[in-house]
């Protein structure tokens, strides 16, 4: 065995050492705190409900051309742990607890893959039948209202399906966006392109106030305050217990992957450091809207104004969320001023056409024998580097999805350009040269 395979090994072991300690300490400082009569089946649930991060005010901090491969992180993160933890609590409600043994463990990781695989076909294949719609239909076509109009109800519609089929809506629109902005997004005209654009942003924009609006107004629900008013002091300690897991159970997620992402990468190209892994640590620490609803989802089954332990648990929950988003959200700013000080007379409109911004991602497609100092020379140009990478995966895809997949379904082509657009960046027409086909191959 290697001594990167022992390292690794150890990593894992640590790991579920320091999961089976947290699991361990909640369920004995929980019992300890006598909060209530809580099964094995609800602590597994409340860590589900506590993994669901809100990574929003360090990326609205986050300069996105500044930091790239840092701002894909957390921004990526982010997005898949909101989902993931929303399937593993479908999952968990589904885990027959009473009756635990070998082949209910197979159950439970049968149902969890079960909907995560399936949720992600639903949303692929619904982007994909959207891309092929607007491509096809000539009704669609050229006609600004219509284009928009399919591309939001298709996006919807993914929504549906998943939950009428009991699947995992959110992890559906993710990868049904994903796909739509791969393929749909380029099949419509520019004055579509330009509309879905702001138009997707604002309703962004409106369901993150309307969430932070909504959670605010929740903490002033009267009802729930007074049956956990009997024992104030439980719900505050149970806060700071629930906080304290999440830091712990953070950094050891955090740490040691980030550890063996650095140990897997050659010398040359570029390493998660230290600062960026506290960064990435301290934007997972916020929790948001998707731990409240997950958790009036678990512990409103008989009213949380009839059980003390339900009502304990949201009140618990909403200050957990108002603490981090409020406390954690204000210290971000500063934190990230410390450690990724802001670069002073960077002209921001020309971010992405200058080297050393694009050193981090250019590295890490093209491998460590490659030399971004050849980017402005016609073989090495950034659209040779989207069309043909050397990375060999990277490779296979974009050939089998210029062979097989664009002649279908469109996508991504020498399109109009857009500021700000899902997937084309700002990059002067000056770097963007011919393409052979010798290159493609």
């Amino acid at each position: 065995m290697t001594c990167s395979n022992l390292v690794f090994v150890k990593l894992v072991l640590l790991r579920l050492f320091f999961g089976l300690m947290n699991t361990s300490g909640a369920m004995g400082l929980f019992k300890k705190l006598d909060v209530g009569p809580l099964e094995l089946g609800d602590y597994l649930a409340i860590g589900a409900i506590f993994s669901a991060t809100d990574s929003v005010c360090t990326l609205q901090v986050l300069n996105q051309d500044e930091t790239p491969l840092l701002y894909s992180l957390v921004f990526g993160e982010g997005v898949v742990n909101d989902a993931t933890s929303v399937v593993l609590f479908n999952a968990i409600e589904n885990l027959d607890i009473d009756n635990f043994d070998a082949i209910v463990l197979l159950n439970f990781v049968g149902k969890f893959l079960y909907l995560f695989f399936t949720s992600t076909i639903l949303g692929v294949a619904t982007g994909l039948l959207s891309a092929y719609i607007i491509k096809k239909l000539c009704f669609a076509r050229h006609s600004t209202d219509r284009e928009v109009s399919i591309m939001i109800l298709m996006a919807y519609l993914s929504y549906m399906i998943s939950m009428l089929l009991d699947l995992s809506g959110i992890l559906t629109v993710f990868f049904c966006g994903i796909v739509m902005s791969h393929y749909t997004w380029h099949n419509v005209t520019e004055s579509s392109r330009v509309t879905t654009k702001h138009t997707f942003a604002t309703l962004s924009f409106i369901a993150e106030i309307f969430l932070f609006l909504y959670v605010g107004m929740d903490a002033l629900d009267i009802e729930k305050w007074k049956l956990a008013s009997s024992s104030p002091k439980k719900p505050i300690a149970l806060s700071a217990i629930i906080l304290g897991l999440v830091m712990v159970g953070r950094a050891a997620f955090v740490f040691p992957l980030s550890f063996l992402s650095n140990l897997s990468k050659k010398e040359a190209r570029p390493k998660i450091s230290f600062k960026q892994q506290v960064i990435i640590w301290w934007a997972g620490l916020m929790r948001g809207a998707v731990s409240i609803a997950l958790a009036y989802n678990k512990f409103t089954a008989s009213g949380h104004t009839e059980v003390r332990v339900n009502a304990i648990m949201i009140t618990s929950t909403v200050i957990v969320v108002l603490f981090s988003t409020m406390v954690f959200g204000l210290l971000t700013k500063p934190l990230l001023s410390l450690l990724i000080p802001p670069r002073t007379g960077l002209n921001t409109s020309s971010l992405l056409s200058s080297q050393s911004m694009l050193d981090p991602l250019l590295t890490s497609m093209m491998g460590s024998d490659f030399d971004v100092g050849q980017i402005n020379s016609p073989q090495y140009n950034l659209q040779f580097i989207l069309t043909a990478p050397a990375r060999s995966v990277h490779r296979l895809w974009r050939k089998f999805d210029d062979r097989f997949m664009r002649p279908v379904f469109g996508g991504r082509g020498f399109v109009p350009f857009v500021p700000g657009s899902p997937v084309e960046r700002s990059v002067p027409e000056s770097h963007l040269g011919t393409v052979t086909e010798a290159e493609r191959s």
